[in-house]
């Protein structure tokens, strides 16, 4: 019973260290969001700005509560990328202290990368593939049959459409990272992800048709970068490759 009770111990130090730290990350997206909250109306005037140059100078509500909640979304999703970097450490203050010296070298690196290709893909969604899909949507405004057709976006409806091209083009930057980390644990190898070059290209095109309006350009605008990234991503495998095969010489001589 006594062994019982010890064996336990060490699951509730990780349980008090997990609460600690999830504490720390709640009240660093709290803090993100009273200060993204005070400047919603600015943020999402720098979120609106894509539409204003296709053209469109004007959005609408119609719930009357629509233009309120748009405002906390916004302040919500500028939260989470704001306090993105606090989460993160979080983790890594959690998760650190259970890896050897040699794992902890090769994770950091990815840290590292991670928000640079975030960030790479939320300004490639907001200064190229959103330009370039509104000026398609807003393409259809005009006379149709003697009738006028005219876009009048809602509140609400465009936020999700900026959120789901940020995000979605932000997360799919982050492919490299994903192959790598699949590889550094031995789940896949370099070989096995060239000999499935093709299914990738194919599910970066999927992927595209998915997270894009439904024009050739727009899913272009995605699926290319999606297949450089994972080339990019072979020739970063090969290098680690290269690079634990002249460690391994020396880890044995030490």
């Amino acid at each position: 019973m006594n062994d019982i009770d010890e064996s336990k111990a060490p699951l509730l130090d990780h349980l008090v260290e997990l609460r600690r730290r999830l504490l720390w990350s709640f009240a660093a997206l709290g803090a993100a969001f009273a200060i993204c909250l005070y400047f919603a109306k600015p943020i999402f005037a720098f979120l609106v700005q894509p539409l204003l140059r296709a053209g469109q100078g004007k959005l609408i509500y119609t719930n009357i509560f629509e233009a309120f909640f748009a405002e906390i979304k916004v302040a919500f999703f500028a939260a989470i990328m704001l306090a993105f970097p606090v989460v993160a450490n979080q983790m890594w203050q959690f998760v650190a202290p259970g890896l050897y010296a040699k794992e902890k070298r090769a994770l950091l690196p990815f840290l590292g990368i991670t928000p640079v290709l975030f960030l790479a893909g939320a300004a490639m969604a907001y200064y190229v593939a959103m330009p370039v899909a509104l000026h398609f949507l807003l393409s259809y405004q005009g006379n149709v049959g003697g009738v006028s057709q005219e876009a009048l976006p809602g509140v609400g409806n465009y936020l999700d459409f900026v959120t789901k091209f940020i995000f979605g083009f932000g997360v799919a930057f982050l492919l490299p990272v994903l192959l790598m980390l699949l590889e550094r644990a031995g789940i896949v190898t370099r070989d096995q992800l060239k000999a499935g070059r093709r299914y990738a290209i194919v599910a970066a095109f999927a992927i595209a048709a998915v997270l894009t309006p439904p024009d050739v350009v727009s899913q272009l605008i995605l699926a290319v970068p999606l297949v450089l990234l994972y080339e990019l991503a072979l020739i970063a495998i090969w290098f680690t490759e290269k690079r634990r095969a002249r460690s391994q010489p020396e880890d044995a001589a030490a």
